[in-house]
This record gives structure tokens, C-alpha cells and sequence, in this order.
């Protein structure tokens, strides 16, 4: 098949008819910032908006969004978002670009509705169009047609896109792990990706972070497993601290809550938010009583407690931190407590977590476990 045939233009190229164009906006080769764009005729369709968290040299920087001048110069183009899954590195820029880009979302029912959530704190959640789908659903926008396809990864509900187009179908995996034993028992669709394979595939755009480290991941199933060993030796409060949007990890923290007989007390805004969504849509399953709120904390018994919380990477203001430091004036790290560190460290931070972890208080104890 030709440059021409596929319809990439260059110089000296004729290129018959309308050319397919794959834009990037950014997450090519740096964590966050995913944002593609897919131009075909007088259409485009645009795969995912995320932002970045600035790197130590970006003095007075917040956030990092993608750069959308040429959306904004084709403003007129832009049919439609369609979000792989809710992490903020897919979705985090959406609050900025929407007052930009008007354009409804395509997303599945957990994804929209972390989106949502975001929204509503900007005041364009009721001016946003949102389009909830299932996998192996097909969206028919223009010359595309976006069939959502199952994947794994340490999000509930993520999902890969298989982009039909005139000149061939792209697949964009979004995020994705191989486990053979989710928790949700939602496993990635291989037969949807073989059929695919064997029909023909113009572009694979493949997006797993840590594909280039040989071996693989641990099914979400074992750190259940080592969560539950840990939870069995522990006489004190338990402190987890892990990613919010991670709805399978804090389901098994609840799991083994209830296994041995502990209440559980959710901190952080983040925390809080996530586990409302997740449990009005049906991701996340807590019996009657088992969460307690952060003020009946003091009256609960060490070793009927776990207190989960966000904070894992060691950033400046999370609640985990700012317990380390004795700075928080709800909560403290005491004597006999144990910490589990419940999530991989993220490339660049691995300073922050370790001046965390050297802030804690006598007699405490760090556990590291999770992926």
C-alpha cells in the first residue's frame, strides 16, 4: 500500500480525494497531556483531553493542558469527545477546552460521570452534552464510526476505540493492562481486537505506560490478596493511601475491612467524590455501616479502623503528607499506625514520596503494595 493509498500527504505526494490526518496534541512520549485528534474531510473527532502536572522547573505552573490552537482555528470541525476512561490525564483539560470547543462527550457511565463531577465545579456541566455508551457500542459521526471496545487498567470502565474511517480503521487502546482476573471480572475484549486484526488495521496507536518493562502486572486479584495479609497483621489503625479513581483498589480495601472487621473512614476531597459516583452508579459495593465519618474517627478503637485516604505520590498539600508532617488539624500519624502506600510510584515523584515517608512519626510503619 502507498503513502497515497492511505492518504498522507507530503511534498511532491497527490493525494486522491480527502486525506486522514492523526493529530496529536500531546501525551506522545511524556505522562499526561493526551490529547488526539483524527481529520478527515470537514470532520474531526478528538480522542481523549487530559492534563499534565507541571515538572519542578515549571515555577508558578498549576496544571499543563494541551495546546488547542488548531482546534480552535477549526473550531467549525469538531464533531465530538470521545474519553477512553476518567483518569485526569485523559479528561483533566475538558473544564478548559469546552469553553473553547463546543462539543458533546462520548464516554462510558463511570467516566462521564467523573467528568461530570469535574464540570460542575466550572459551571459547564449543564452546558455539556454527554453521550454515555458500553462497550462494543459503534458512535456514527460524519466519516467515522467509533466502536468502544473493553480494556483492563487501573480504572474501572476503561476502553479502547476502533475508528472506522474511508481510508482504513484506526485503534487507539487508551490505557490498558492484560489481567486475566479483574476484580470486576471485566476482562479486555480480545475477541473484538482479533476480529479486528484480522479484518486489517491502517494505525495502531497503543497506549501502556509500562509495556517497554519485560515481565507483566500483577492481576489487581493479588494486591487483594497482599492487602488482606497486611490488614491480618496489623493490631493498630491501618492509613492506605491510594488513587481515588483506582474504584477496583478501594474496593478491596473495603473488602478486607469487612473481613476483619474495621470501619472504614474515607479522606480527601478526590476520595470522597469518587466513592459517592462510584457507588450511586453500581462500580463500588460497601454494606450498611461500614463507612464512618472522619469526625467519629477519634471514637473508634485502632484496631477497628483503616483510614483511607489519597496522597500516595507525596504531593505538597494531600492529606497523607501534610499527617507526616503534623500539619493536618483533623488527623496525625501515631504510634503503632501503619501505612500502606497502595499505588506505583509516578516517574518524578519518587523524591516527593520518599521525603514523605522520612517525615513519619515513632513507632510507624510504611507498607508499599499496588501497581
Amino acid at each position: 500500500m502507498t503513502d497515497a493509498e492511505i492518504g498522507i500527504e507530503g511534498p511532491g505526494r497527490e493525494v486522491p480525494g480527502p486525506a486522514l490526518r492523526i493529530i496529536p496534541l500531546g501525551g506522545l512520549g511524556e505522562i499526561g497531556l493526551n490529547m488526539m485528534c483524527l481529520e478527515y474531510g470537514d470532520a474531526i473527532i478528538v480522542v481523549d483531553c487530559g492534563l499534565m502536572f507541571p515538572e519542578d522547573y515549571m515555577l508558578g505552573i498549576d496544571i499543563v493542558i494541551p495546546d488547542i490552537t488548531y482546534l480552535k482555528r477549526n473550531r467549525e470541525k469538531v464533531k465530538a469527545f470521545f474519553i477512553t476512561h476518567g483518569h485526569e490525564d485523559h479528561t483533566g483539560a475538558l473544564p478548559f477546552v469546552l469553553r473553547e470547543i463546543d462539543a458533546p462527550i462520548y464516554a462510558t457511565a463511570l467516566t462521564i460521570g467523573l467528568i461530570e463531577e469535574k464540570l460542575i465545579e466550572f459551571g459547564l456541566a449543564k452546558s455539556t452534552v454527554f453521550q454515555t455508551v458500553r462497550p462494543r457500542d459503534v458512535v456514527s459521526i460524519g466519516p467515522f464510526d467509533v466502536e468502544f471496545i473493553r480494556v483492563c487498567h487501573s480504572i474501572a470502565d476503561g476502553c479502547a476505540l476502533a475508528i472506522s474511517t474511508p481510508l482504513g480503521v484506526v485503534v487507539h487502546t487508551g490505557d490498558f493492562k492484560l489481567d486475566q482476573t479483574p476484580v470486576d471480572g471485566e476482562v479486555l475484549d480480545y475477541a473484538r481486537f482479533s476480529e479486528y486484526g484480522e479484518k486489517g488495521v491502517l494505525a495502531l496507536m497503543s497506549d501502556s505506560t509500562n509495556v517497554e518493562k519485560e515481565g507483566y502486572t500483577l492481576s489487581e486479584k493479588e494486591i487483594g490478596y497482599n492487602l488482606e495479609e497486611i490488614f491480618r497483621r496489623c493490631e493498630g489503625r491501618i492509613i492506605v493511601a491510594a488513587f481515588s479513581s483506582n474504584i477496583h483498589r478501594v474496593q478491596q480495601v473495603f473488602d478486607a475491612a469487612v473481613k476483619f472487621g474495621r470501619k472504614v473512614v474515607l479522606n480527601g476531597k478526590s476520595m470522597l467524590a469518587n466513592v459517592r459516583i462510584a457507588r450511586t452508579l453500581g462500580y463500588l459495593k460497601a454494606p450498611d455501616g461500614l463507612i464512618a465519618d472522619l469526625k467519629e474517627l477519634d471514637s473508634l478503637p485502632h484496631h477497628r479502623v483503616v483510614l483511607l485516604t489519597t496522597g500516595s505520590q507525596g504531593e505538597p498539600m494531600s492529606a497523607l503528607t501534610r499527617m507526616a508532617m503534623d500539619n493536618h488539624k483533623q488527623l496525625k500519624v501515631e504510634r503503632g499506625d501503619t501505612v500502606i502506600l497502595s499505588s506505583k510510584f509516578i516517574p518524578g515523584h519518587e523524591k516527593a514520596i520518599a521525603t514523605m515517608m522520612n517525615h513519619r512519626g515513632p513507632g510507624t510503619s510504611y507498607r508499599c503494595t499496588g501497581s
